[in-house]
C-alpha cells in the first residue's frame, strides 16, 4: 500500500464524506452558468500572486484601418443626423433617416462575418462605435448594440447550423431581418428556473408539410427592439412528453427562432424605458408551431439554452454595457470640466472650488478606471477569451461607477441640467442610468451571487475540480479526484497563508512588481491585497461551505475586491499602453488610492461579519496587521485630477476621446466654443488682475486692452451666456406636447390585426396603458 493511498484511506476519504454533506449540489442552472465562457484574469487573481509581466504582454487594443474608416465615416455621420430632444420629446423614436442610414451601413451586422455581409469587427471596435454613439444618444446607441450583443445574431454565430448561418446572418447583416430576443417574462427574471414560457415537442405543418416541431406559448417582457423586430429569439422550456426526440420528458431551456409573421405570435406595444427612446415592448405567442430547424443549433442542441445564453451575455457585459458607462464618463468629464471652467460665482470660476474639485476628481478618475477596464476587457475577447466572471464585474462595476459620475455632473451643473431642453445635455444621460445598472444581470443579484459565488467555483485553482469530484456518479473514482483536488488545495492555501503574511507585514515590500516606473509601488500593493483576497476567500469557505452561498453580504463584499482588483488592474495596463505618461499620473494614483481603500475597507467588514470568529481574527491579523489605513485619494491628488478637467491638455484630450461634440448649433458644441474662448482669453484676465481690476469694461474704458483683445472677450462672454442659459417653454408648447400621440402605427396595427382576425383579448392593464399612450 502506498503512502497516497494511505492518505486516501485514512484522512481522504472522512473529509470527503464530510464534504458531501455539508456543500449542496449545483443546479443545472448554475452548472450551465459556470459551464458558460471561461476564465482569464480573474483566475490570476484569485491564485493570490497574479504574473503582473502576463498582464502587461496582453495586446493593446487598438481600431483597425477599416474600424477607424467607419468611425470618421458613417459613425460620425449617425451622430450628426441624431437629434436626442426631438426623439425623445417629439417623435419618440429614431427618424425613418436614421433607421435606413442604420441598415444600409450595417450597423446590425458589426459582429457578423464578412464572408456573410458583416462587417467583421474586432471587440474593440465594436465597443468602440458604440462608445462613439452613446456620448451622442444612449437611446440610438442600445438600439444599434443589441443586434450586436445577447440576440439571435451572435447565438447564431456561435451555436447554429450551417444552414441558420447561410440564411439568417446575410438577413441580419444587411437589416432585411430585425432581430430581438425575449429572455426576462413577469415570472423569471434573474430566476431563469421560474420561466414558465414552454415549448412542447410535437408534429405541424409548416409551409404546407407535417414536420416534427415545437408549440410554443410565451409572455416577454422588457424586450428591446421587440416592437419592431421581424424575427424573434426565444428562451423557452421545453418539454417532448410523446419522447419524439428521446428518452427525457423534461429537456429544459432552449432557444429558438420565431419569425415574427408566424401564426400566434402577438407583438404587443411599446414599453418606455426611463424616457429612453429606444424600442423597447413585451410579446405574446399562442400555439405557435415553428419547425425543429428553427431551434438554435438544430435538435442536438435542445435544452442547452442557458449555457448558451450565459455564454453570448459576455458581449452584453462585456462591451456594449461598459461602452455605455465608459461613453457617459467620458462625457461627463468633458461637459462637467468645461462647464466648471467657464461658470462663476463670487467672481470665480466654480472648478476652483475645492468642493467641485473633489466632484470632478472623482468623475475624471472613474472615467480613466472604467475605461482602462473596458480596454483591457476587450483586449481579452479579441483574444479568444469568453470570461463570464470578469464580464459580469465588468457590466456591474461600470455602471456603478457611471451612476456616481453623472450624479456628480448633475450636482455640479446644478439647475443647468435640471431645466429640459435642447440645451441640456445631461438630462438623457441621467435618465438612462437606471437602464445600465437594470438590463444584462441586475447589479444587486450581479453582485451578490455572481461575481464572486461564480467566481470562486469558476476562477479558483482547484474548487471546481473539488466540487466535481464531490458529484461524481462513481464513489472510488469521486475520492479519488478529489484527494489530488484537496491535497493540492491545502498545499497551495498554505503557500499563499505565508505569501498573505510576509507581504502584509512589511506593507507590500516582498511583493515581486513589473519594471513600471512610478507605478511599482501600485502593483506590490495590488499584489499583496491579492494574497490576502485567495487566502479570506479560502478560510471563507472552508469555515462557512455550502452556507456562504446564502451569506450573500459577504459574498458580495469578497466580489467588491475581486472587482476592485480588476478595474485597478486595467488602469494599470491603460497607463502602460499609454506610454507612462507623467502628466496623466494623478488619474492613476487616484484609482489606486481609491481601490485600496475600498479593498481595505471590504476586508475589514469581512472580517467583523464572519460567522467563525477565531477564523476572523487570524485572517485581520494576516491581511491587515496594522488595521485599516488607507484613506483614498489625497487633497493634492484630488485637486490635481480636477485640473486635467478644467485646462486644454493631451490628458485631457486621452479622458475624454471619441465623444462626439457636434458644432456650434448644437449644446456641447457650444460648451466647447465657450471653453477654448475663455481658455483663449485667460491671459488677459490674468493680466488685468495683477494690475487689481476684476472687470475688463473697465479696462477697457481705461484704454488698458486693444480693440482686438475688447473683441475676444465680448464673444468669450457672449458664448458663455449662451452656454449657462436654459430653455423655457410656453404653457401651449408643453400642453401640446403633452397631448402629442405616440406612433401611429402602433394603434393602426393593432386595428388592422382586429379587423382582420378579430380583435386581441384585453390583458391585464392593457387599457390603462392604451390610455397613457394616446396621453404621450
Amino acid at each position: 500500500m502506498t503512502i497516497s493511498s494511505l492518505r486516501r484511506d485514512l484522512l481522504t476519504r472522512p473529509i470527503f464524506q464530510w464534504a458531501q454533506g455539508v456543500l449542496p449540489a449545483l443546479s443545472q442552472t448554475e452548472r450551465d452558468a459556470i459551464d458558460a465562457g471561461d476564465v482569464w484574469w480573474d483566475a490570476a487573481l484569485f491564485t493570490g500572486d497574479p504574473d503582473w509581466n502576463e498582464l502587461l504582454s496582453f495586446p493593446r487594443p487598438q481600431l483597425r484601418p477599416d474600424e477607424q474608416a467607419f468611425m470618421d465615416g458613417p459613425v460620425e455621420k449617425l451622430c450628426a443626423m441624431v437629434d436626442e430632444w426631438t426623439m425623445t420629446w417629439e417623435t419618440r423614436d429614431l427618424s425613418p433617416e436614421v433607421w435606413t442610414f442604420l441598415k444600409e451601413n450595417r450597423f446590425f451586422g458589426m459582429i457578423i462575418p464578412k464572408q456573410y455581409g458583416g462587417l467583421g469587427f474586432s471587440a474593440f471596435g465594436h465597443a468602440e462605435v458604440v462608445r462613439r454613439i452613446a456620448s451622442r444618444s444612449v437611446s440610438a446607441a442600445v438600439t444599434t448594440m443589441v443586434p450586436n450583443s445577447l440576440g439571435p445574431g451572435e447565438l447564431i454565430m456561435r451555436f447554429g447550423t450551417k444552414a441558420q448561418q447561410d440564411h439568417w446572418l446575410p438577413r441580419l447583416a444587411d437589416g432585411r431581418e430585425i432581430p430581438a430576443f425575449g429572455l426576462t417574462s413577469p415570472e423569471a427574471g434573474s430566476d431563469a428556473s421560474a420561466m414558465v414560457d414552454e415549448g412542447v415537442v410535437c408534429r405541424g405543418t409548416w409551409e404546407g408539410r407535417e414536420v416534427l416541431g415545437i408549440r410554443l406559448n410565451w409572455h416577454k417582457r422588457y424586450i428591446t427592439l421587440g416592437p419592431v423586430c421581424t424575427v424573434l429569439g426565444l428562451a423557452f422550456k421545453l418539454r417532448d412528453p410523446d419522447h419524439l426526440l428521446g428518452q427525457d420528458e423534461d429537456i429544459g431551456i432552449t432557444c429558438a427562432l420565431a419569425p415574427t409573421s408566424t401564426p400566434g405570435v402577438e407583438i404587443g406595444r411599446r414599453h418606455l424605458p426611463a424616457f429612453q427612446t429606444f424600442q423597447n415592448g413585451p410579446n405574446w405567442g399562442k400555439d405557435v408551431f415553428i419547425p425543429m430547424d428553427l431551434v438554435i443549433g438544430g435538435a442536438e442542441r435542445v435544452g442547452q439554452g442557458w449555457k448558451m445564453l450565459m455564454t453570448a451575455l459576455a458581449a452584453g457585459r462585456g462591451i456594449s454595457l461598459p461602452a455605455l458607462s465608459g461613453a457617459a464618463a467620458a462625457f461627463s468629464a468633458l461637459t462637467t470640466g468645461s462647464y466648471a471652467r467657464v461658470r462663476q460665482q463670487f467672481g470665480v470660476s466654480i472648478g476652483k472650488f475645492e468642493g467641485v474639485q473633489e466632484r470632478l476628481a472623482r468623475i475624471a478618475g472613474n472615467a480613466y478606471l472604467v475605461d482602462g477596464a473596458r480596454r483591457l476587457t476587450c483586449a481579452g475577447l479579441d483574444m479568444g477569451k469568453h470570461p463570464s466572471v470578469i464580464s459580469a464585474l465588468l457590466k456591474s462595476g461600470a455602471t456603478e461607477r457611471m451612476r456616481v459620475v453623472v450624479n456628480d455632473a448633475m450636482d455640479v451643473h446644478g439647475g443647468k441640467a435640471i431645466i429640459e431642453g435642447p440645451r441640456n445635455y445631461m438630462g438623457a444621460q441621467y435618465r438612462a442610468i437606471p437602464v445600465g445598472i437594470t438590463v444584462e444581470g441586475a447589479n444587486i443579484l450581479t453582485r451578490s451571487l455572481m461575481v464572486f459565488g461564480q467566481g470562486a467555483i469558476r476562477a479558483h485553482p482547484y474548487m471546481l475540480r473539488e466540487i466535481l469530484a464531490l458529484g461524481e456518479a462513481d464513489p472510488e473514482k469521486g475520492l479519488e479526484d478529489f484527494d489530488e483536488a484537496f491535497w493540492s488545495h491545502v498545499a497551495h492555501a498554505l503557500r499563499n497563508g505565508i505569501r498573505t503574511f510576509a507581504r502584509s507585514w512589511t506593507n507590500g515590500a516582498l511583493s515581486p512588481a513589473p519594471d513600471a516606473g512610478r507605478a511599482r509601488r501600485f502593483y506590490r500593493q495590488a499584489g499583496r491585497y491579492s494574497a490576502g483576497f485567495a487566502l479570506a476567500s479560502d478560510i471563507a469557505l472552508l469555515t462557512l461551505g455550502g452556507d456562504l452561498k446564502r451569506k450573500e453580504m459577504l459574498s458580495a463584499r469578497l466580489g467588491d475586491i475581486l472587482s476592485e482588483l480588476y478595474f485597478l488592474s486595467g488602469a494599470l495596463k491603460r497607463w502602460e499602453d499609454e506610454g507612462r505618461q507623467d502628466a496623466d499620473f494623478p488619474l492613476l494614483q487616484w484609482c489606486a488610492d481609491t481601490a485600496f481603500a475600498t479593498i481595505e475597507q471590504r476586508f475589514d467588514e469581512v472580517f467583523a461579519n464572519l460567522p467563525n470568529r477565531p477564523a476572523a481574527w487570524l485572517l485581520r491579523a494576516a491581511i491587515l496587521p496594522f488595521g485599516v489605513h488607507r484613506r483614498g485619494p489625497s487633497d493634492k491628488v484630488t485637486q490635481a485630477c480636477a485640473e486635467l478637467l478644467l485646462h486644454p491638455s493631451d490628458t485631457r484630450d486621452r479622458l475624454v476621446e471619441n465623444v462626439y461634440v457636434g458644432g456650434k448649433d448644437q449644446a456641447v458644441g457650444q460648451l466647447i466654443d465657450a471653453f477654448e474662448r475663455v481658455v483663449a482669453t485667460q491671459p488677459i484676465h490674468d493680466r488685468l488682475k495683477a494690475q487689481k481690476i476684476r472687470d475688463w469694461k473697465v479696462a477697457a474704458g481705461q484704454g488698458l486692452v486693444t480693440a482686438a483683445e475688447i473683441a475676444e472677450l465680448q464673444a468669450a462672454d457672449k458664448a458663455v451666456a449662451e452656454v449657462i442659459a436654459v430653455d423655457d417653454f410656453a404653457r401651449d408648447e408643453l400642453a401640446t406636447q403633452a397631448r402629442a400621440p405616440a406612433r401611429p402605427d402602433a394603434v393602426s396595427d393593432r386595428r388592422a390585426r382586429a379587423q382582420g382576425d378579430g380583435e386581441v383579448p384585453e390583458r391585464p392593464g392593457q387599457e390603462e396603458a392604451r390610455s397613457f399612450e394616446v396621453r404621450l
